[in-house]
Formats: structure tokens, C-alpha cells, sequence
């Protein structure tokens, strides 16, 4: 039996009665999923593994979402869409009160000039970086359920939506524009982004606007300045609808980043200050912010690491720091945004440079990324190196198709372990972690971690074919890597411990199906421990039960070898030749 060498193995019936009660006494009887569920499922439950039929089910489905339609229901649904009714009547009024205005005041006078910055780089004008850092923060501080989160203008996405918006909407080659021209250009770019998104610190350097007033250099030296601010807020207006074919495909990736980054760092400052959230409101959060602040010709938004860390140093706690952010931003666009009429464009590309330098300060983390796993330092570096020779866009993709590459590989490279029992404990380790984990003749305990689909099924055939001598046509089959290089024993009994298959697909179901057939044809018995119960309900549907009955499937490894030791010492018809085998 493979995995013996190096370890102990039982050599009597005496000694393999010992391993199956290691407490010397008998505390219960090995249980099955079925005598499971008899004793400690639910009444409404059904006794037999197979599946339920279609009709019960799907009235239990109707009764389910009926049952939110009562008052107390309409309130918790709406209580969960709408966060603030949950989390304001709880609100800490003389503890959080001045935090959260500190905190949103200050984020906001960052909103101003990074949010103008930003516009920049989504190649539409700044006062369109305004809107993007009102409208959107207002939404997810109705909406959202991370309290630490500051989301508005993100460089990453303002990135990836300017290089949308100049292949949409390019720049003629005469750039020589009147003002007219110039301004249905803005127009038409700012179209294509509130579309992209329809899809998917202090005033720094009020000095540099003094310099440039008093100096006239935007006259004298042609330095390109903000220009006029326009008052208020934008006319409501239908983004560029007719652009939504053509910017699909930069809407995803921009969807898929958006998410990406505020799920995680909303997770992570739960984690952080001990309370949770909601992934499906933020989801519905961020969608609902980008789809209605499109329609006031705002471009992509998201959360950002530099003002959410700051809001956190200057003291936020709720969603309320959200709403004094507003205020700021609100005031520049209706009072003060004339006193940024002479502010040079090359200031708020100094912003941008600053904003990103802690993007390229992330290089530091390699060395540390390298120890502790190599596999993410590839992906780092394959993205990285993607993105600057390519593309924002197709850099980020080729940076996610390469991670989903390496977890596909990870998992039809993954090990196949053969347990031992720990002497004296009820505890089965695989037997390459210690030489001293006891081993039955005859009996082989297998643990396979990974998910079961048809990328992997090939490689668990193989590596059961290896550990059950299944070969074709009584041939011995190819040895898998990492794998001993000889079968110490027959095997008359297999337990597979599905503890690690988190799913599996039609095509491994088959495969166990087919695996089940083939113990039975060669006179193994097949033991399934700790199936999860959608996994079971998949094997189920593959005809799994038809090939296994149900005194065969168990709730633990510690069950199905108690159960499969009993049967060897007891010298069961079953397995004929096990007492031989013991002895």
C-alpha cells in the first residue's frame, strides 16, 4: 500500500482493535450521513440522501421570498438596502459627531484638487472631477456598509477611462481648435466617460494659483490653467448611450477593478475595527453610484486607499464623514470655484505624481512577497510588466487571466495524501508529515483537496488508479509524480475524505461514479467521508448512489475508518482474505 514506507503499520488483529477505539473505550457507534440526519436533522428534512423531488422544493423556494412581503419582512429588506436605518439610531453622537466632521472636512479639501487631477487623466475638464467627488460619495454614504470607506476619483480608474475616452473620442490632428470646437470635443469626451461609467489634502499650492495670477503666465508663457469653474451642478443629461457597444469592453475590466479594490479595502478595515459587511449592498453600492451620478457627467469612481487611509487617521467612524466630504465639494462648486480660475494644469499633474507614488513605494512589499509566496510575486510582476508595456486595460487583464492561470494550474498539481491514524487519538494526518503514523493492511485512507471539476478529474483518476492498482485491462498504471514507487499491500478497503472538495462539476461526479464501478467490479470497498452537501447533491444526480449505498457514505473520517476497521478485524464476507491480511 503506498505511503507505508517509513511507517508503522498494524502486524495483528489485537493491535488493529486498538487503533479502532485508541480511547480504549467505545463512545459511539460510526455514524453514516443517513443514521446523521436521522438522529440530528431536521423534521423537515428528508431521511433518504437522494434528492428531493422538483415540486417541494421549489414551493419552499416561493414560501421563502412570500414571506418577506409581511411588514416585518418589507422593514428588515429595507433596513438592508438601506444601511443608515440600521446604523444612525445607533449612532454615538458626542463620540463620533466631531470625529466624523474632522475626518470628512478633510477628505474632502483632497477631494478638491485630486478629483480635478484626476479629470485629467480621464482627458475631460476638471469640474467634471468635482462632480465625480460629490455625487458618488453622497450615494455610498446612503448606500454603503463600509464605515471607513472614502470612495470618489481613483487613479487607477481614471486611467483606464482616459485611454477609453481618447480612442473614442481622439483629439484632431489640427490642434489648433476655436472654442467652439474645443468645447463639443469636452462635450463628446465627457459623453463617452459618464457612458464608461454608465457601464461599470489641502488646496495644494493655492500659492502656485497667486504665482500664476500675478505673473500672468498662462498669457506671457502659454501655461495651460483650469480655466472657469462652472457654478452649481451639471443638467441632468442621458449619457452618450449610443457609445455603449463600443465601450463594453472597457466597461468590464473598469467594473471588475471598481469592485475589486472597494470590496477589499471595505473588508479590510472591517476586519481591522471588528465589524462586518454587507459584499451584495456594496456590490449594488458601487453600481448604483456609478449609474446615477452617470447621468450628471461623472466618470468612473471607486474607493481609494490614500483618502480612505486618511479618513481613518483623521478620525471617521461612520458613513456620516461621507456627508461632510460633500459639503466641501459642494461649496467649491457653488461659491468658490472662480478662485481656481488661474491654477496651472501642471500643479494638478504634480497632484497626480503624488497621488500615485505610493503605487510605485509597493515595490518595496516584493522582497516580502517573494517569501511568502512566489506564485503571487509571478503575478505581480507578469501585471506589472503588462501594464507598462501594454496598456492599463490589457495590462490588468493579462495580470488577472495570468492569476486565474495559476490557480487552475495549483489545482491540477495538487497532491492526493494518504492518512495514517495518530497512535492513542482519533486524529488521521497525512503519513508524509510523521514515520510515525499507524497504517492498517488492506485498508487506504485518501484525502483529495481540491475542488472536482473536469480540469482536475483526470489527475484524481489517475492518482486513484495509482493507490487502487486500477489499471487497464490488468495493466499497472503510469505512477503519478510524487508518488512511492511500489504498492505495499493490496487495498480491500478505500476511504476518500471529500473534506477538500469544496465543489464539484458534472464531469467529476462522473468520474467518481465511474471510480465507485470500478472498486465494486475489483472487489474494493469504496468509503465517502465528509461530503459537503452540495457536493453530495451533485455525486447524487451523477447516479453516485446507484453504485454506493448509503451505509457507505459517512460524516467523518474517523467514522468510515472505525466502520471499515470493524469489518476488517471482524473478518467480514465482504472483504474475503482480510484476516489474512492482518495477520
Amino acid at each position: 500500500m503506498s505511503g507505508l514506507l517509513g511507517a508503522r503499520t498494524c502486524s495483528s488483529p489485537g493491535e488493529a482493535s486498538d487503533l479502532k477505539y485508541p480511547l480504549g473505550t467505545r463512545l459511539r457507534e460510526p455514524l453514516t450521513e443517513a443514521r446523521f440526519q436521522q438522529l440530528f436533522g431536521d423534521e423537515e428534512q428528508v431521511q433518504e440522501l437522494p434528492t428531493e423531488p422538483v415540486g417541494p422544493k421549489l414551493c419552499r423556494m416561493w414560501r421563502r421570498p412570500a414571506s418577506a412581503c409581511s411588514r416585518p419582512g418589507a422593514w428588515r429588506l429595507l433596513q438592508a438596502r438601506l444601511p443608515p436605518l440600521r446604523w444612525l439610531p445607533l449612532y454615538r453622537w458626542r463620540a463620533w459627531l466631531l470625529g466624523d466632521a474632522v475626518a470628512g472636512v478633510t477628505v474632502g479639501v483632497v477631494h478638491v484638487p485630486q478629483g480635478m487631477a484626476f479629470a485629467l487623466l480621464t482627458s475631460v475638464p476638471p469640474v467634471f472631477g468635482l462632480y465625480t467627488s460629490f455625487f458618488p460619495v453622497l450615494i455610498y454614504s446612503l448606500l454603503g456598509t463600509g464605515r471607513h470607506l472614502s470612495t470618489g476619483t481613483f487613479a487607477v480608474l481614471s486611467l483606464m477611462t482616459g485611454s477609453a475616452v481618447e480612442r473614442l473620442v481622439p483629439e484632431p490632428l489640427s490642434r489648433n481648435l476655436s472654442g467652439i470646437e474645443k468645447e463639443q470635443l469636452d462635450a463628446q469626451r465627457v459623453g463617452a466617460a459618464a457612458a464608461v461609467a454608465f457601464g461599470s489634502g489641502a488646496l495644494m499650492v493655492l500659492l502656485a494659483s497667486v504665482l500664476c495670477f500675478t505673473s500672468s503666465l498662462d498669457t506671457k508663457y502659454n501655461v495651460q490653467i483650469v480655466g472657469l469653474l462652472p457654478e452649481g451642478f451639471p443638467q441632468p443629461l442621458l449619457p452618450s448611450l449610443a457609445e455603449l457597444p463600443r465601450i463594453l469592453a472597457d466597461s468590464l475590466p473598469i467594473a471588475l477593478v471598481t469592485f475589486a479594490v472597494s470590496a477589499s479595502l471595505a473588508s479590510m478595515y472591517a476586519d481591522k475595527y471588528s465589524y462586518t459587511i454587507d459584499p451584495n449592498q456594496e456590490l449594488l453600492a458601487h453600481g448604483v453610484s456609478n449609474l446615477i451620478s452617470s447621468f450628471f457627467s461623472c466618470f468612473p469612481n471607486s474607493a481609494s486607499l490614500a483618502t480612505t487611509s486618511l479618513l481613518v487617521d483623521a478620525g471617521g467612524n461612520t458613513q456620516l464623514a461621507g456627508l461632510f466630504s460633500c459639503i466641501v465639494v459642494l461649496l467649491v462648486l457653488l461659491w468658490l470655484g472662480p478662485f481656481f480660475y488661474y491654477l496651472p494644469k501642471a500643479v494638478l499633474a504634480c497632484i497626480n505624481i503624488s497621488s500615485m507614488r505610493q503605487m510605485f513605494f509597493q515595490m518595496q512589499e516584493l522582497p516580502q512577497l517573494w517569501h511568502i509566496s512566489r506564485m503571487d510575486f509571478a503575478v505581480w510582476i507578469v501585471t506589472w510588466v503588462a501594464v507598462v508595456t501594454l496598456n492599463v486595460d490589457l495590462g490588468l487583464a493579462v495580470g488577472v487571466i495570468f492569476s486565474m492561470m495559476t490557480v487552475v494550474c495549483r489545482t491540477q498539481r495538487v497532491q492526493c495524501l494518504a492518512l495514517g491514524l495518530a497512535e492513542g487519538t482519533e486524529l488521521y494526518r497525512p503519513l508524509r508529515e510523521s514515520h510515525r503514523l499507524l497504517q492498517v493492511p488492506g485498508l487506504c485512507i485518501l484525502r483529495y483537496p481540491t475542488p472536482l471539476y473536469f480540469g482536475t478529474r483526470g489527475n484524481f483518476r489517475r492518482i486513484l488508479e495509482w493507490h487502487l492498482g486500477l489499471g487497464e485491462g490488468g495493466k499497472a498504471s503510469p505512477k503519478p509524480d510524487n508518488l512511492p514507487d511500489t504498492v505495499a499491500e493490496p487495498v480491500r478497503v478505500v476511504v476518500l475524505d471529500f473534506s477538500g472538495v469544496t465543489f464539484a462539476d458534472a464531469a467529476g461526479a462522473r468520474e467518481v461514479a465511474q471510480l465507485a464501478s470500478r472498486c465494486r467490479d475489483v472487489g474494493i470497498h469504496l468509503l465517502l467521508a465528509q461530503c459537503n452537501a452540495s457536493v453530495l447533491e451533485t455525486l447524487a444526480r451523477a447516479g453516485v448512489l446507484d453504485r454506493v449505498t448509503p451505509q457507505q457514505l459517512f460524516v467523518s473520517v474517523q467514522d468510515a475508518a472505525a466502520h471499515a476497521l470493524e469489518k476488517l478485524v471482524r473478518g467480514s464476507s465482504v472483504w474475503s482474505g482480510s484476516q489474512e491480511v492482518l495477520h
